[in-house]
């Protein structure tokens, strides 16, 4: 019986034959790949998803979604911390450095198994407002838009990440806590939206955890190829870079997609209509005619007598002062976790603190005569929804407002 022969690989580049010294000179991928192969093998096992990994991420997206229900920021964190640590995540990352179809294709079904049970429970969340009678959230909203910051936190979870599941074939807690919140935390709005009926919010969320992946993906893959996890052949390097291509243009595609980059999101405008009641009393005309007698003259004359009539007319006109609108328009900033403006119970920033209001929020103008306080500053008194939707009035400074011009609906 014969035995195959199998082709050796010698780590002396000097024993290979001149034909294959040259041709491994000339080539992208160098002959010796056999650390390579082993380095790669080591990776790819650390990155299967397990059972544990779609339990703590079903556990995950349930904190998220009672954190958005209880507009709690803290609870937010704890159910970043709850998730598991995202390894197949950046398997996607590993199996584009690669070049490995399959490997991608298996990391990347697996990433979105575990992101279609995070959107799930957040729809179920969203679903249960209309039976908690829960008001509308206001603070984690912001965390379903693309912003600076939540980017830079992102591509620091990812690039140490890579480093340490490249060194330690595992993720440390915080860069797994950043990758889950900014991951895990939109997707999460995204299901919330859906089922609470806001239109605006569901593609929104969406939109940015596309945008995330894409920038994890991206990210990742840049820090393999730098740490020296390369393709296996020549077709690994096309198919990496085709898929490193398509993901930069799903960057470009949906950061254009609207107003999700820097922008308010799932705040509907609301339109001021101005209403006029004139209730007119019809005036009232007093003539009155002082004849004047004739005057005795020598000669004779045709007395005349003139009527000087004097009216005296009165119009009373009650009409209901017109409404003025404002528009929450206090300035930004990134530093800021709250871009609003506070609500206080009399025209001075030691009055008592009633709420806090979003821009965008619509308010209504009761006197557009402004107070001053003691430093100088305006102050107008409005009045606006409070939590339970009910009317309520307060003092907002004048700067932070954007006063729109009412349309009558006629």
């Amino acid at each position: 019986m014969s035995i195959p022969k199998t082709d050796q690989f010698p780590d002396d580049p000097e024993d290979l034959s001149p034909a294959r010294r040259r041709r491994a000179e000339r080539g992208l991928v160098p002959e010796d790949l056999i650390s390579v192969a082993e380095d790669i093998e080591s990776l790819a096992h650390s990155t299967i998803p397990s059972f544990d990994f779609f339990l703590f991420s079903l556990l995950a997206g349930a904190i998220i979604t009672a954190s958005i229900l209880a507009d709690s920021p803290a609870l937010l964190v704890l159910g970043a911390l709850a998730a598991p640590p995202l390894t197949p995540f950046i398997g996607i990352s590993l199996g584009t450095a690669t070049g490995s179809l399959k490997f991608f294709s298996q990391r990347f079904i697996g990433s979105l198994v575990a992101s279609g049970f995070i959107f799930l429970v957040g729809i179920l969340g969203g679903y249960a407002t209309f039976v908690l009678k829960t008001p509308g959230i206001q603070f984690l909203i912001y965390n379903a838009r693309v912003s600076w910051a939540h980017l830079v936190l992102l591509i620091a979870g990812t690039v140490f990440s890579v480093i340490s599941i490249k060194r330690q074939q595992q993720i440390p807690i915080l860069p797994s806590v950043a990758l889950a919140y900014e991951l895990y935390v939109p997707l999460a709005i995204a299901g919330f939206g859906f089922g609470s009926g806001q239109p605006h919010l569901w593609p929104d969320g969406l939109v940015v955890f596309g945008i995330h992946l894409a920038v994890m993906a991206i990210t990742g893959t840049i820090v393999f190829v730098l740490m020296g996890i390369k393709p296996l052949n020549f077709i690994g390097y096309t198919l990496g870079s085709v898929i490193t291509i398509l993901g930069i243009v799903l960057v470009i595609g949906l950061s254009s997609a609207g107003a999700v980059v820097g922008g308010k999101i799932a705040m509907p405008t609301l339109v001021p209509t101005a209403t006029q009641t004139a209730t007119p009393v019809p005036p009232t005309l007093t003539p009155t005619n002082t004849p004047i007698p004739p005057t005795p003259s020598p000669s004779p004359t045709v007395p005349t007598a003139t009527a000087t009539p004097q009216p005296t007319a009165t119009s009373s006109v009650t009409p209901k002062p017109t409404p003025f609108f404002a528009e929450i328009a206090a300035p930004e900033n990134d530093a800021v976790d709250f871009p609003g403006a506070s609500i206080r119970s009399g025209p001075s920033h030691q009055s008592l603190w009633l709420t806090s209001l979003l821009n965008g929020v619509m308010i209504e103008i009761l006197n557009p005569s402004p107070s001053y306080d003691e430093a100088g500053g305006s102050w107008l008194n409005v009045r606006f929804i409070n939590a339970d939707g009910n009317e309520q009035d307060g003092w907002i400074r004048e700067n932070l407002i954007l006063i729109s011009t009412p349309q009558p609906d006629w």
